[in-house]
């Protein structure tokens, strides 16, 4: 995972890839809870990284969902 992925470059995705995204970013963020949990994790602005990307690809996918049903 990079840490400078942005959102354009989150923008060329699909609908299916963007949930992909989400989920992969979900599951990095329950095993930096678990390891805060058991302090083996050292670097914890990584909460901050993916919580940002998850926002920003819950925003892109309810913006293209949103075009999708105006366009019908």
């Amino acid at each position: 995972m990079k840490n400078s992925e942005s959102i354009k470059e989150f923008k060329k995705l699909n609908s299916s890839e963007i949930n992909e995204k989400i989920d992969q970013l979900r599951k990095d963020l329950f095993d930096l809870r678990f390891k805060q949990a058991t302090r083996q994790l050292n670097e914890t602005h990584q909460f901050k990284i993916i919580k940002k990307q998850v926002a920003q690809l819950l925003t892109l996918s309810k913006s293209q969902s949103n075009s999708q049903k105006s366009s019908d």
